[in-house]
């Protein structure tokens, strides 16, 4: 098989779209970033809306699409976005994304669904939660509760709607995929929560993209939810066992215990996986439940082909796969961190009220420019920081410890970024490929950081790194941490300033003497 249906650069050319209009919201999330070169490779046209569209700017597909800049949450911008289309694919909500998402959600889909309603819409998609039937809405977690009735909002818009319900998504780089993969790599002996024996019907994400993309051609007559799922049925207990076989890991012990609730589970789950605990203990609510499929009447519609819906262990395989070939195309922390603040770098020490701390490093080096940007680009994740290994990863515990994204995010590509990826708890906010990196912050701080990398020239013409750290402070506490750690910069940022023009001479005198290399470990 040349390319999986986990994720495929270049899907089979097809005109089944006929050249219709296409609006995706959430183009630079996990799945909507999938969904759109499907939709291209079908033959429809497709917009994007976006509240940051320079996110989009570096995936594959950003020149076939159109981008216009909007917030779900802002009806002139959606209902502009939404003018001419036939297809609107609804694929944002607030997990999350703080104490009031489901009011959050709420708004957002009201807004839609009556800009739709306005604009002539021909259909709205929206992927939201597999509920359990027998379960009373109020004692739904808050997280099924809000996809539930944002599903409900959207049908009501008197615009024909699909609503596809869907349990726990199975694809490289998905959040249940992640903590799946780490709890069970991480713990071969555990002590888990009662939620272990919940029974769950996964699907793969090729399955849940197929299903979107089919959604486009349902008659105008059909208006109604659909449960999608996988081939089989099992609990979190069967799915790690699965997960160990498949990755050729030793049976696990795994013993579930009555009091670990939900809040402590997202505990547990936030210091093994890297999946925070704004993230985890949505998932772990909603994993209470019984989420299994009552019926499969999308199959009238969208008929599944041979091999499909596909097999668990198959999809774990394929997510495998992708992820030991790095080619994540998509990846759940492409979500904002909730109560991480995103403004912009400041230009002028007055926007910080006059304070704006800073550490500038430059170092001279006889490595190449493009040596250089190789290993600027390939910084964190498994090559690590350049400098005090030890004290990043005691940095990134303590944040973990109280209740921030630490470490373990990782990068969703090894060696390649583009705006918007995560790097460890960092995030890139900026980047001018081959010359300039910018990183803020997504740690817990009394303050705003930044990490700035550019690769510029002296006089004489040899490769010069710029380093520049900044922090905005926050009030009192802010001023007392950045001279707290003001002592260990020249560790951790002379180090650095270091390290990285010493691997990147390292480079050029490899790729001088004809040798393959990458961006190196930094020890």
């Amino acid at each position: 098989m040349s390319s999986s249906p986990d994720e495929r650069s270049a899907p089979e050319e097809s005109t089944a779209g006929d050249g219709r209009h296409c609006l995706v919201t959430g183009a630079s999330g996990y799945v909507g970033g999938r969904l759109v070169p499907e939709l291209l490779a079908k033959g429809f046209r497709v917009r994007c809306l976006a509240r940051t569209p320079e996110k989009l700017r570096d995936f594959e597909w950003a020149g076939q699409v159109e981008i216009v800049r909007g917030d779900v949450l802002d009806p002139p911008s959606v209902t502009a976005a939404l003018d001419g289309i036939d297809i609107a694919y609804y694929l944002v909500h607030g997990m999350g994304s703080g104490d009031d998402f489901e009011e959050t959600d709420r708004r957002a889909a009201r807004t839609f669904a009556d800009a739709a309603a306005q604009t002539g819409v021909g259909r709205i998609v929206y992927l939201g939660g597999l509920t359990p039937s027998d379960v009373p809405e109020p004692e739904l977690s808050p997280h099924l509760r809000s996809r539930s009735e944002v599903g409900r909002i959207l049908l009501r818009s008197g615009v024909p709607t699909a609503v596809l319900r869907a349990a726990v998504i199975i694809g490289s780089g998905s959040a249940s995929f992640e903590m799946l993969r780490y709890l069970t790599e991480r713990l071969p002996v555990m002590v888990t929560p009662r939620w272990v024996r919940t029974r769950i019907q996964p699907i793969a994400v090729a399955d849940v993209l197929r299903y979107l993309v089919g959604c486009a051609d349902l008659p105008a007559t059909v208006s109604r939810t659909f449960d999608i799922g996988g081939p089989e049925v099992m609990n979190y207990r069967d799915m790690m066992q699965r997960y160990a076989r498949v990755a050729d890991l030793p049976h696990r012990m795994i013993l579930s215990v009555p009091m670990l609730t939900p809040g402590l589970s997202s505990h547990w789950i936030g210091l093994i996986t890297p999946v925070p605990r704004g993230i985890a203990r949505p998932l772990a609510e909603s994993l209470r439940h019984e989420v299994v499929c009552a019926e499969h009447d999308i199959a009238r519609y969208v008929p599944d082909p041979p091999g499909t819906p596909i097999p668990f262990d198959d999809a774990l395989r394929l997510a495998l796969r992708q992820v030991k070939q790095a080619q994540v195309t998509t990846h759940w922390s492409a979500a904002a961190v909730p109560g991480v603040p995103s403004d912009p770098l400041p230009t002028d020490p007055d926007w910080a009220g006059g304070s704006l701390y800073t550490d500038r490093r430059a170092r001279r080096t006889d490595a190449t420019p493009e040596a250089l940007w190789t290993v600027i680009e390939g910084i964190g994740g498994e090559h690590g920081w350049y400098s005090f290994g030890l004290g990043w990863s005691v940095r990134g515990w303590i944040d973990r410890l109280v209740g921030g994204v630490g470490l373990r995010r990782g990068r969703r590509d090894a060696t390649r970024l583009r705006l918007g990826d995560v790097v460890d708890f960092w995030r890139v906010e900026e980047i001018q490929r081959g010359t300039s990196l910018r990183l803020r912050a997504e740690m817990l701080l009394p303050g705003l950081a930044w990490l700035e990398f550019r690769v510029a020239h002296d006089r004489e013409g040899r490769t010069v790194l710029l380093q520049r750290a900044l922090f905005h402070p926050h009030g009192l506490g802010g001023h007392a941490y950045w001279w707290s750690v003001a002592p260990f910069h020249a560790i951790v940022f002379g180090g650095m300033t270091y390290n990285i023009t010493k691997a990147a001479e390292r480079l050029t005198e490899e790729a001088e003497a004809g040798q393959p290399g990458g961006a190196p470990r930094s020890g």
